[in-house]
């Protein structure tokens, strides 16, 4: 055999090898899945709610008009701190004032009748005692009289003179008894005439003394909405009347957030919570979750269930109340702000990235386990009667769990979870330190079977891969 036919032979043997082993390459890569991975490790976790609002304090008060007047004097502007029982503002008084004076002198003069009505009680009580001394005296000389005259040592004319002594006697007791009675009449007259005066001098001062507003306690105006020279008026029925300014006592602040429904289960009182303000950027204050709302706001419209004549299905919040405790001086309320409550630490648990968190049915499981094969020859046809719906219903339940890297493949492992951090969630069973689970890409995850070969490129950004 000539040379260069040897030499073609073993070209084209090496050439055909080449390809054997290209297609060889190519067909084991096709099977194999590019994926990112993680690392379960220890670490602290805490479970955060995040819920936004506004700043308020946690005394405040709207003063109403409590009478119907023009605003003679206003004592302080938007803005003002104030402390308690500082005067605020004057309603125009000059009625209510004359009616206070002119009580005032009915009282006194009611009082006076009441002085003159006591004396006269008193009189007329001496003269009742005076009548009964004589009606006594009188009645004893009758006595004695009536045993001397039947004894013959007085004449007629005397005990007669002596009878008539004792009736006038016991007339004039009568007529003092009933002059008492009217005496005493005549003082609970005038005792109720001066509790009369004193109830009506007490409504007029009460009036007079609604058109003068004072704090109620140390504060700052932090409304002010009407002027001097305004009329104002009370609120009458279902009509709300004039708010003259709106007293807040800055000395507490709270953060005033709304919680979604599905968070509030894990918010309790004195947890505590980070809040951050819109208007103070880059700072972070501190606070406890001092009172958690029991009614439902309906998202929408700001509207409590409780306050709804028929049911919501939409989305709901609830109050939840942050007093902070380092507020700065300068807060005013209404400032946007967010609080961050932390509702759960864990110190040195297993976590894995959340992301590695993958759902399959039982059903799917057991394909992957059995092969498709199987599992399509023991699924019923469409048109067998169901049999065993709880097995069927069973097979569908989602199981929660992580691919683990093992050997090169990816193992679903499934897994208990605890509290949720902001990127890692807490693994209670089913992983050990340092095991290698899948968290990328998405789409990866959604079609990875158990059993893949994988293969570990943790090169590309977890963002734009998940994008």
């Amino acid at each position: 055999m000539k040379a260069w036919k040897k030499i073609a032979i073993a070209v084209g043997v090496v050439a055909l090898l080449v390809i054997i082993v290209s297609v060889t390459v190519y067909q084991s890569g096709k099977n194999v899945v590019t994926v990112q991975t993680g690392k379960v490790q220890r670490q602290d976790l805490a479970s955060v709610v995040s819920a936004s609002g506004e700043i308020r304090p946690k005394t405040y008060v709207n003063i109403g008009a409590n009478a119907f007047g023009k605003i003679t004097h206003l004592l302080v502007k938007e803005g003002d701190h104030v402390k308690k029982g500082q005067l605020l503002a004057q309603l125009e008084n000059v009625q209510s004032s004359a009616d206070v004076n002119a009580n005032q002198a009915s009282l006194q003069a009611a009082e006076t009748d009441a002085l003159a009505a006591d004396a006269a009680l008193k009189t007329s009580q001496a003269d009742l005692r005076r009548a009964q001394a004589d009606y006594e005296r009188n009645k004893l000389d009758w006595e004695r009289a009536q045993n001397l005259f039947k004894d013959g040592l007085i004449s007629k004319s005397d005990f007669d003179s002596r009878q008539n002594a004792w009736a006038t006697a016991d007339s004039g007791l009568v007529q003092a008894q009933a002059r008492v009675s009217q005496a005493k009449a005549q003082t609970d007259s005038a005792d109720k005439h001066v509790s009369q005066n004193r109830a009506t001098l007490t409504r007029f001062a009460d009036v007079l003394q609604k058109a003068t507003y004072t704090a109620p306690y140390d504060g700052i105006i932090t409304n002010l909405p009407v002027r001097e020279g305004e009329t104002v008026v009370m609120g009458i029925q279902n009509s709300p009347g004039s708010t003259l300014m709106t007293l807040a006592d800055m000395s507490v602040i709270t953060a005033e957030v709304k919680v979604d429904e599905t968070d509030i289960v894990n918010v309790h009182l004195g947890q505590p919570a980070e809040v951050t303000i819109d208007a103070i950027p880059k700072k972070v204050f501190h606070g406890t979750v001092t009172e958690i709302g029991d009614n439902a706001i309906v998202r929408s419209t700001g509207v409590a269930t409780s306050q709804q004549a028929s049911a919501s299905e939409e989305a709901k919040d609830f109050k939840v109340v942050v007093t902070v405790n380092d507020p700065p001086s300068d807060l005013r309320p209404g400032l946007s702000t967010t609080a961050k409550i932390t509702t759960a630490n864990r110190s040195n648990v297993l976590s894995i990235p959340i992301q590695a968190l993958a759902l399959r049915t039982k059903a799917q499981l057991e394909q992957e386990k059995s092969g498709p094969g199987a599992v399509h020859a023991a699924s019923p046809a469409a048109s067998d009667p169901p049999r065993d719906k709880d097995k069927i219903k069973g097979s569908e339940q989602d199981v929660q769990g992580v691919f683990v890297i093992r050997k090169k493949k990816a193992e679903f492992v499934p897994v208990t979870t605890g509290v949720t951090g902001t990127s890692e969630v807490e693994v209670s069973s089913g992983l050990n330190d340092g095991d290698e689970v899948i968290t990328g890409s998405y789409k990866v995850l959604r079609t990875l079977r158990p059993g893949s070969s994988v293969k570990i490129d943790n090169s590309v950004p977890k963002k734009e891969d998940e994008t």
